[in-house]
């Protein structure tokens, strides 16, 4: 199955809603995205100060960069 990565605008879009008080099942619809995909977003890449798009985006982007320099 392929699946493709959360863009940056779509993190944005994730941390408006949810200021909103919009739940996770609506965003994950407006995105069509699993609902699962989202609720993932929000444990691994959530701050001190909550989910904030940038740092959401940088987290991922670091986890991404060291799995791919593993040494083997």
């Amino acid at each position: 199955m392929s699946y493709t990565h959360l863009s940056l605008e779509e993190r944005y879009y994730i941390e408006l809603e949810r200021k909103k008080g919009i739940s996770m099942t609506k965003i994950a619809a407006a995105l069509e995205r699993s609902q699962s995909t989202l609720s993932r977003e929000l444990s691994r890449n959530r701050g001190e100060r909550g989910y904030r798009h940038q740092q959401a985006n940088a987290f991922a982007v670091a986890r991404f960069c060291q799995k791919q320099v593993r040494p083997t």
